[in-house]
């Protein structure tokens, strides 16, 4: 599939917005300014933008509580996303879902979700609202491998295939949830082959090749859109900082890190896009200087937003 110049420009922009994004607010938590916690997507950012470019703004995704990535690459303000995890009133929730928490509603984010699986039944719900009003739109729920050994995860998959529904079922195999290695809970080793107990296609890719992302993503997409039922895309990554910004990572090996930050998918994207002449280092750097100045000003927004009146406490908790 051969991508145009601004498209393969814009997939490098959002991967390095996210790089930058997560840097930064790595960085704020660090200096104690985040409450809570940040759950960096170092590493899997050409899984969420190879995903997501693949969708229009009108189709939804469900997150995870590693979603600033999947929100960015679907086209969120990261001033906004900044403003929400230093818990400002101007956050995409005014402040009350900080960093595990954040919908973006203007962008089609039905939200991060913090319990594992949680966005597959809000997923599967909004596919099948779909199909009912025969509408041409796609959900997208996005899970770790951890995901999969919830019963979230079988009746969502076992319903949208038994009903047809338009979803895409994207599974971030990043091989830890939290310290659990996915070899010691899984069995099978391609996780695409799940998918046959569904009766539904498994697709494997390299999650670190955000091409090869795309194309997987579109022919899934236009796939549900032709009303011929979900599929699994399984992305092969690999996060590259700890579960939570700061941990420890007693339970893997530096040189396991080390081996895998070789593969990162900037370095990866602009060694090959270069080395084939589709775009010039001149052109990536453009883009690195626009959006380090983007974080920065993102960064500034967020601390000069005022922080919720406390007397509003009480103010969104019902519909």
């Amino acid at each position: 599939m051969a991508l145009d110049h601004e498209m393969l420009l814009e997939m490098y922009r959002r991967m390095v917005r996210i790089r930058e994004f997560e840097t930064a607010a790595s960085d704020l938590f660090r200096r104690g300014q985040v409450k809570g916690t940040v759950h960096p997507y170092i590493g899997q950012e050409a899984s969420g933008v190879g995903v997501c470019m693949a969708l229009r703004r009108d189709d939804l995704i469900a997150g995870t509580h590693r979603s600033h990535g999947h929100n960015i690459a679907k086209g969120a303000d990261t001033a906004k996303m900044m403003a929400e995890i230093l818990g400002r009133e101007t956050g995409y929730c005014k402040g009350r879902g900080g960093s595990m928490h954040i919908a973006a509603f203007d962008t089609g984010s039905l939200g991060a979700l913090a319990v594992v699986g949680s966005g597959i039944p809000l997923a599967v719900g909004a596919a099948l609202a779909f199909k009912l009003r025969s509408e041409d739109r796609v959900a997208v729920p996005f899970t770790g491998e951890g995901g999969t050994n919830t019963g979230n995860w079988h009746e969502g998959m076992n319903m949208a295939a038994i009903w047809s529904l338009p979803v895409v079922f994207v599974l971030e195999n990043n091989h830890y949830a939290v310290s659990t290695n996915v070899e010691d809970v899984i069995k099978v080793k391609d996780l695409s082959q799940r998918a046959g107990a569904y009766g539904m296609p498994g697709v494997r890719v390299d999650g670190f090749d955000v091409v090869a992302v795309y194309e997987a993503a579109a022919a899934a997409v236009a796939r549900a859109r032709r009303g011929e039922g979900p599929t699994l895309l399984v992305t092969e990554c690999y996060r590259l900082e700890g579960h939570y910004a700061g941990e420890p990572e007693v339970y893997r090996s530096r040189d396991e890190v080390k081996a895998y930050w070789q593969r990162e998918p900037l370095g990866r994207f602009r060694r090959d896009i270069t080395a084939s002449g589709s775009l010039t280092h001149a052109e990536l750097d453009a883009v690195e200087a626009e959006v380090k100045q983007e974080l920065v000003d993102a960064v500034e927004f967020a601390k000069n937003s005022p922080v919720p009146d406390p007397a509003t406490a009480m103010d969104y908790i019902y519909a």
